[in-house]
């Protein structure tokens, strides 16, 4: 958000803050976000180079075209470990792994 908008917002009374001060999380839930964010990202990222559909990778780990979408999108109802099998069945490699995490 630029400076001036921030200010005028404020003005009126609002307070503006970060996610993370409005949902009170703690650094490690943060971490955990940003993370899931990351590998979902990444996973997209795989798909598309490798020219799969959602349906075609749903079908290649066993799981639906909604889920894949879900991956994605980093949505909280989705496990890490599913991203990470999703992942290597894309390719991916372990070093591709530790830097989405690093």
């Amino acid at each position: 958000m630029n400076n001036a908008k921030r200010k005028g917002l404020e003005a009126k009374g609002f307070k503006v803050g970060s996610v993370q001060e409005f949902l009170n999380l703690s650094p490690e839930e943060v971490a955990y976000i940003e993370i899931k964010l990351a590998l979902g990202k990444k996973l997209q990222d795989l798909r598309k180079a490798r020219r799969f559909t959602q349906t075609e990778l749903a079908h290649r780990i066993k799981s639906s075209q909604s889920r894949v979408a879900k991956m994605e999108s980093g949505d909280p109802s989705v496990s890490i470990d599913l991203m990470i099998r999703s992942l290597f069945a894309l390719g991916a490699s372990r070093k591709q792994l530790a830097n989405i995490v690093a």
